[in-house]
Formats: C-alpha cells, sequence, structure tokens
C-alpha cells in the first residue's frame, strides 16, 4: 500500500525474472515483442534463453552474465529501463532465499500532506477502520489464490501481495498473476523493478518470524518460487504514478506472467496451487456492493509481513482527481506490504471473483483503497492472455 498522509514508499518486493514484457492498454498495436521469445526450462531446470532474447538484452546494453553476477543492482538513470517494451527480468536462481524473502519490506518515502480529494466525483464519508484479521493456516486451505510479489529496488528487496487470476486463453492452467502497478514499475520517477518474482501461500503455516529464521525454503515458499517472464501494467501508471499524493493510483494495477524458477513439473500455477479466481471488470457501483474482502500480507508497523490478514467492509467511494474513475474504499488497519493484495466480492455469477487491488491508504492504517477496474485494466489482462494463448 502507498499511504498517503505521509506516503510511504510503494511496498517492498524483490527479485523476479521476466525477460521481456510490457505495459500498455487496450491497444493493437505492442512494442512489447513475442513472448515466445521467454525463457524456457529443461527437465533438469537449467535456464534456457533464446539467442534473440540475448539479443534484446545487449539492446539495452545488458550483459546477461553481468547482470546475474550483481550489475542489477546498478540503478543509474541510464539503466533502469523505464517504457512499457523495455521490460527485462532475467531468472537468477535461488536469489529469493528464505532470508532475502523475509527481510524484505516496505521503506519509507517522503512526507506529503494536503486532501487528497479531487474537485471532481464522490467521496463518500471515511470509514471506520476495521480490524485487520490473522488469516487461519495453513492459508492454502482458506486462500489459495494469494501470495507475496518480491522485487527490488534502489532501496534493497521490497515486498507486495498478490492473487493468482484466471486466464481466459490457458483454462485451468493459469499463469497469471494480479497485483498493484507500483510493485512492478515506479511510475513517472523511474522504471521496471527488477528480480519481480512470486511466492503462493508464502509461510503457508503462519510461522512467526523467530521460526522462520531457521525454517528451509520448502516452508517458507511451498508451491514453489514464480518468475515474472511479462509484466504489465496502464499507461497512466507508468506516466503519473508517484508516491505521494495518490497521483496515478486509479489506474494502480498489473498483471504478470510467471514461470517456475526451477523447471516445476510442467503445471501451471493455477494447476500447482489448485485455485484461480476470475476478474470482474463490470462490477455493480460502489455503493451497491455489499462487502468486499481484502487481501494481503501487512509489513510496515505493527505487522512484519510474515503472516496473511484480510479485512471485510462494504466499500464507499474516493475520488482522487477531477477527471478519473473514482476509487472503491474500506476500512482496513493493513500497512505497507499488503498492496497489490486481491479484493474480492460476489461476482454476476454468484461466486467470488476479484474486483480491485489494494493500492493506497493512510499512514495512520485506518482505511484502504482500490482502483475501479475498468476498460484499461481489461486491456492490461487481455494482451498479457493474448501473447500467451496456448502456451
Amino acid at each position: 500500500m502507498r499511504p498517503i498522509r505521509p506516503l510511504l514508499a510503494a511496498a517492498s518486493v524483490a527479485a523476479a525474472l521476466a525477460l521481456t514484457a510490457t505495459a500498455c492498454g487496450p491497444t493493437e498495436d505492442n512494442a512489447g515483442g513475442d513472448p515466445a521469445a521467454s525463457a524456457s526450462q529443461s527437465a533438469d531446470g537449467k535456464i534456457t534463453i533464446p539467442e534473440d532474447l540475448k539479443d534484446r538484452l545487449k539492446e539495452h546494453g545488458i550483459d546477461l552474465d553481468k547482470w546475474k553476477n550483481g550489475e542489477w543492482k546498478n540503478w543509474d538513470k541510464d539503466t533502469w529501463l523505464r517504457e512499457a517494451k523495455d521490460f527485462v527480468n532475467p531468472i537468477i536462481e535461488d536469489l529469493w532465499d528464505p532470508d532475502r524473502m523475509r527481510e524484505a519490506e516496505e521503506p519509507e518515502r517522503p512526507v506529503e500532506d494536503g486532501d487528497i480529494s479531487g474537485d471532481d466525483g464522490v467521496t463518500d464519508p471515511t470509514p471506520e477502520p476495521v480490524e485487520a484479521q490473522p488469516v487461519a493456516a495453513p492459508y492454502h486451505s482458506g486462500v489459495p489464490e494469494a501470495g507475496k510479489v518480491l522485487f527490488d529496488g534502489p532501496q534493497g528487496p521490497m515486498v507486495c501481495s498478490a492473487t493468482v487470476v484466471k486466464d481466459p486463453a490457458n483454462p485451468g492452467k493459469s499463469n497469471l498473476v494480479w497485483t498493484a502497478g507500483h510493485c512492478v514499475h515506479a511510475g513517472k520517477s523511474g522504471g521496471w523493478y527488477r528480480n519481480i518474482a512470486f511466492v503462493p501461500s508464502y509461510n503457508d503455516s503462519g510461522k512467526s518470524t523467530a521460526e522462520l529464521e531457521k525454517a528451509p525454503r520448502e516452508e517458507v515458499a511451498p508451491y514453489g518460487v514464480w518468475w515474472g517472464d511479462w509484466a504489465q501494467t496502464s499507461e497512466q501508471w507508468i506516466n503519473e504514478g508517484a508516491t505521494t499524493g495518490g497521483q496515478g493510483a486509479p489506474y494502480d494495477f498489473a498483471v504478470i506472467h510467471v514461470t517456475p524458477e526451477k523447471g516445476g513439473n510442467g503445471k501451471s500455477l493455477e494447476e500447482t496451487v489448485g485455485s484461480a479466481l476470475p476478474v470482474e471488470f463490470a462490477a455493480p457501483a460502489t455503493q451497491k456492493i455489499a462487502s468486499m474482502t481484502a487481501t494481503g500480507y501487512p509489513a510496515a508497523p505493527p505487522f512484519d509481513g510474515q503472516k496473511m490478514f484480510q479485512c471485510k467492509d462494504k466499500p464507499g467511494r474516493l475520488s482522487i482527481k477531477a477527471g478519473q474513475p473514482t476509487m472503491h474504499r474500506i476500512g482496513c488497519t493493513m500497512t505497507g506490504g499488503s498492496s497489490g493484495g486481491g479484493w474480492v466480492a460476489q461476482g454476476k455469477d454468484g461466486k467470488p471473483a476479484l474486483v480491485s487491488n489494494t493500492s493506497i491508504g493512510p499512514v495512520t492504517a485506518g482505511w484502504l483503497a482500490g482502483p475501479r477496474l475498468g476498460a484499461e485494466a481489461k486491456g492490461v489482462y487481455e494482451e498479457v492472455s493474448k501473447k500467451f494463448a496456448g502456451q
């Protein structure tokens, strides 16, 4: 979550392997390239990188060997790839070890005060805080779609929350993950984050931080580590997104296509975790929704990012900027690190569906706000699905 008064940084997260990716809305022309150029894995888990992909990396001045050996830590302006078509994220095996996963956190960012409500649209009264409730372990039993997104930024390893969602092009075999745009891209002040990876059911047994210090990777990440080989967010987030004031928040969503770090067993992410949520892009008006449930791994105090929590509340409306969509808002005490976590409500068929994701909230942690998912979000989702159709 990106708190507003004062505002904290985009929720931190660490490493991911994405070799090419793009962020775009529902446009016909895509400069991101052919997803067939993604790295593949042999039965022994070795990473095979196509020559054309190596050439694409070289176009950005990236030497793959140097990158894997630490060059990815260079955040100079010229090496921080920004444009939608420039996303590159090579897999670095075992980069996300249990210690690095556990230590990923949400760093503080500059404070900005002021009224975030726009002069157009509607903002309902601030909701009463809803105390975040711990999810019963094992998390996979109740919320198998939820997990953590890890990534690296200039401040170090960072963490967000995310949700496995269905892929219309690959029914029953989705490799798509829904999160916030600020969990993959820094917005107008920066570029794509690096080493982006998804860990479904992180710390599934709900161990304490002290217990996790001695836990093997198989317990911390029981369903494996899945690297992003493609990512898309909205052009609005890339051009407007900021860590203060809520800029870009109405378009703060992203879709990541993932692949297992070490080859896996031939099963998709959806098959591996046993579930994926549909995404509802035509949900009823906010005031007609009875309740929404937000799930995440809050990392800022009083939480430590190691356990999963939820908040359930009837949503209200929040207007950030004139001319932009209003956002959903619920009472919730979850803090930074819960960013990107899915908001679930009853879909048209009466079954649970993802209708938003955590984007912003105040440092006082009394509420959360998430974007309404409309045409732009649907365009991002469909572009990623289409690129990996039949794969």
